[in-house]
Parts: C-alpha cells; sequence; structure tokens
C-alpha cells in the first residue's frame, strides 16, 4: 500500500482493494463516512485502472423528450407536469420522426429516449414510436424507458412484464436506461416517490431485460434525505443481482439538484460528496464494469476530477435540449463537441476513446 495513506482511518480497506477482496456492508459504511477522500480516491484509482487502465469513453449521441406529462408526483422532479400544465408537451410522432430524420446518416451511436407515465398516451403510441426511430435510424442503438415505464405499459397494455419487453425489442429496443432507482430503502421511497414501483418491481424489470439479452443501466441519486447506509444497501443490491445476471454494464451515481421541486430544505451535494460517491461506487461495485460521471448533471470540471476517482466513462457529447436535469437548475452546456470531451480526457491524463452503447471500443487506443 501506498505508504501515504498509511495512518488513514481506512488504510485496511484500502488494503482489500489493492487485493481484489469483496467489501462488505459495514465497509462500505466505513467508506462512506470517511472524510479522507484523497485516500478513497487512491483506491478507487486502483480499481479503474485494473479494469480499463487509462481508456475513458464517449458515446456520440442525441437525446429524446417524447413528453414531460407523467400522473406521478415524485417530490425531487423538477421535468414532470401534469396534463394541461403550462410547459405540458407530448410529441406526435410524424413530429419526432421529421426531428429524427435531421441525424440520418450522421453516424449518431445512440439515442435516448426519455418521458414520463403519459395517462393518454397508448401503448401502441410506444411501439410505433420504436419502430419508425429505428426506420430512418437503422444503424442508431435506442436506448429507453425506465423501468417505471415498463411497469406502466405492462399496466396499460394489460400484459404481463416479459411480453412488453419482448414487443419493445422486437420493435427496436436495444437497452433499457436505469432511471427510477433512486434510492431503493422504502424508507426513502416513502418519503419521496411513495407512488413509484418499489426496489423489487425495479430489479424485476432489469432481469427480464437481461434475461432476453439486454443490457442495462442502474442509478443511485443521492444528496437528497438518504444515509450512508441507504446509499451502500443501494448498491449491494445492485451487486447481488449482478451476481446473477451479469446484465448491468454501468452504475451512475446522479446527484439531487435541488431547484423547481417539491423537496424543501436540502442543498445540493458537495464536490467532496460527489468525488467520495464516485470512489465508493467504484470500490464496492466490483462486478459492474463501468462507472460513468453524467458530467450533464456533475459540471465538467467535476467530471475531469472524477476520473481519477474510479469513474472511466462521461456519457454522451451532444444532448438535444436536455430537460430532465436543467429543469432542476443545472446550469451546464446543452452539449460539448468531441473535440472538447476527448482535450478534457487527455488533460485530466487519460486516454478517450467512442463507443458505442454496448461499451464497445470504435478507435484503437494507444498503448
Amino acid at each position: 500500500m501506498n505508504p501515504v495513506f498509511a495512518a488513514s482511518d481506512v488504510a485496511d480497506l484500502i488494503e482489500k482493494a489493492e487485493q481484489g477482496q469483496r467489501l462488505s456492508f459495514e465497509d462500505g459504511v466505513r467508506l462512506m463516512r470517511s472524510n479522507d477522500v484523497a485516500a478513497l480516491g487512491y483506491a478507487a484509482n486502483l480499481v479503474r485502472n485494473r479494469l480499463h487502465g487509462d481508456t475513458t469513453t464517449y458515446i456520440v449521441n442525441r437525446y429524446l423528450h417524447y413528453s414531460n406529462v407523467c400522473w406521478d408526483t415524485c417530490k425531487f422532479c423538477s421535468f414532470y407536469r401534469k396534463p394541461g400544465e403550462p410547459g405540458a408537451f407530448a410529441k406526435p410522432l410524424d413530429e419526432i420522426f421529421s426531428w429524427a430524420q435531421r441525424f440520418a446518416g450522421q453516424s449518431i451511436q445512440e439515442l435516448h429516449i426519455v418521458g414520463g407515465l403519459h395517462p393518454s398516451l397508448k401503448y401502441d403510441y410506444y411501439l410505433d414510436l420504436l419502430r419508425g426511430l429505428k426506420r430512418i435510424l437503422p444503424s442508431t442503438a435506442l436506448k429507453g424507458f425506465t423501468s417505471v415505464e415498463i411497469d406502466w405499459f405492462a399496466r396499460i397494455s394489460r400484459k404481463p412484464v416479459e411480453t412488453v419487453m419482448r414487443e419493445m425489442v422486437e420493435a427496436g429496443l436495444d437497452s433499457l436506461t436505469g432511471g427510477g432507482a433512486e434510492i431503493f430503502a422504502d424508507r426513502v421511497r416513502d418519503l419521496l416517490c411513495p407512488n413509484k414501483i418499489r426496489a423489487a418491481r425495479w430489479f424485476e424489470i432489469h432481469e427480464v431485460a437481461h434475461r432476453l439479452g439486454l443490457k442495462t443501466q442502474a442509478t443511485m441519486l443521492y444528496g437528497h434525505i438518504e444515509t450512508p447506509q441507504e446509499r451502500i444497501d443501494h448498491m449491494l443490491r445492485i451487486r447481488e443481482v449482478q451476481d446473477r445476471t451479469g446484465g448491468f454494464q454501468v452504475f451512475i451515481p446522479l446527484a439531487y439538484h435541488p431547484e423547481n421541486n417539491a423537496l424543501r430544505g436540502v442543498e445540493r451535494a458537495t464536490g467532496m460528496t460527489d468525488l467520495k460517491v464516485y470512489a465508493v461506487s467504484r470500490l464496492m461495485l466490483d462486478n459492474v464494469p463501468h462507472l460513468k460521471c453524467y458530467w450533464i448533471s456533475a459540471g465538467l470540471k467535476l467530471a475531469q476530477i472524477a476520473l481519477s476517482y474510479g469513474v472511466d466513462d462521461l456519457d454522451g457529447i451532444v444532448y438535444e435540449h436536455e430537460r430532465i436535469f436543467h429543469d432542476a437548475g443545472s446550469s451546464t452546456p446543452q452539449s460539448v463537441s468531441e473535440d472538447e470531451i476527448r482535450h478534457m480526457v487527455r488533460e485530466a491524463g487519460r486516454v478517450p476513446c467512442r463507443r458505442d452503447s454496448r461499451y464497445r471500443l470504435l478507435e484503437e487506443v494507444a498503448a
């Protein structure tokens, strides 16, 4: 072990990480409570380098917000609108397809589809949406819908989740997003999103997706009312399912943005907390291959630093009017150029590499 960290309050856990030993719940809570962020970064960086070396990936992508109408009222959400409220929208398919036509032939690797639980849109709308997008952008991976939306589709179609997932895949869906996870603990969900599906249902839907051959994502919304123990519990539930299925390809910690929503009196997580969460995530989730810093939420400067705290992926370079985090108060730009993100990665001492939606590298990485 680096002698600099021999006196750290988590020195024994750093040694376990160096030896590739799996960390326990108690280990994770100790890590989350430690203020030795430098030591956490050192340990997380060891794991990151073991898995990926200096390679840092990104993807050329676009975002599609088909609707922001949602019947649910999650207290942390600044994106949703009720039907008829100012700013509420649900885009007709013709409008969406006309928009997508602009990107035909542009080598867009991924289209990320975002919406809500619209009380009036029919189930066929979503299947037709996927079919039309795949027809226009046949080589673009369609990453869409949270497990919360899949559960909603099952309810409005009165079909089992597995049938819904199969029909979605046949229509063109390539991967499932990780949203709706928030914090899995019932205590938190009871206070923040009591109407949202519980952790067991979230995992059930992802496991169906994994059985069908889809790779999916997992997220964690932190920095609101959750405890260190609840953060670690969240990670370990993902780790347990990953041991069985191997279907989660990336974990994405998302800091709560406190502006413009119903959750009052909560301050934005500090940069030190952000870095701690990234580092501990990398250390605890030893079986999830990638750790993403979603720069549109975290900011470009913090994302650059996070590359030394376990992060190996920076998501995409271009966002078509990203709404969820900007509605919540994010002041980050809507897009960066590919040259900008590559420069940012190189300046952090890492090697940038373009990837596809399944994290396959699309260019040779220099040794």
